[in-house]
């Protein structure tokens, strides 16, 4: 399964076997079998980026290869390495860029490995120098636009980290206004914060 946030709404990508009445539950949702036909996934792309009708949209097919294998020829993928960095007394390393609460992550350079990219995007989007990379929590997946890709398909490999609770310095360059500790708790609380931000978090509660 492929969980892909658009516009803010999650965009689940599963095999019809795995598609049983647990994910029949809430009324605002769109289900979907996929026919094989390519432009069927561009028409829930632009519906969802369009406006958020429904709190998340399904979309099954019997080979979830070939459904992911179909999406992905649709989207330019770039990846994208981040952490998660955890002080000795809990609290999070938070940052805050474009009007969104964040995390530090970045674009993996060419050559370059997830581990590394992850752990320098962390120190150089907020300037901490403690690093200490722990374990991996999951990958995420969201959907953009810029003027040089068109749609983009940003697949983030997350990282827990373990650092000192230091003085921080954002990235201006980065356009990253604020870099700041708190706890998991009063980071969850913040708005508005990305979708794929708060699964990384509770992420790392399991």
């Amino acid at each position: 399964m492929y969980k892909i946030y658009i516009n803010e709404t999650a965009l689940f990508l599963m095999k019809t076997k795995d598609f049983g009445p647990e994910w029949m539950e809430g009324n605002n949702q769109l289900v979907s079998r996929y026919p094989n036909n390519p432009k069927f996934l561009l028409s829930h792309i632009d519906m969802m980026e369009k406006a958020h009708r429904f709190d998340r949209v399904l979309i099954h097919a019997s080979d979830l290869d070939v459904l992911w294998k179909d999406f992905k020829k649709l989207l330019k993928l770039i990846k994208a390495a981040g952490g998660l960095v955890f002080t000795e007394k809990g609290n999070v390393l938070a940052i805050y860029r474009q009007g969104y609460w964040d995390l530090p992550k970045g674009k993996i350079d060419k050559g370059e490995g997830k581990r590394a990219a992850g752990m320098r995007e962390v120190m150089e989007e907020t300037g901490i120098q403690s690093l200490e990379l722990e374990s991996k929590l999951l990958t995420t997946y969201h959907i953009y636009k810029d003027n040089r890709h068109g749609r983009v398909l940003k697949k983030t490999y997350w990282y827990r980290m373990k650092g000192g609770e230091e003085t921080l310095v954002p990235q201006a360059e980065e356009d990253i206004e604020k870099a700041v500790w708190m706890s998991p708790e009063d980071l969850l609380a913040q708005r508005p914060i990305y979708q794929n931000i708060i699964d990384v978090i509770r992420a790392s509660k399991d």
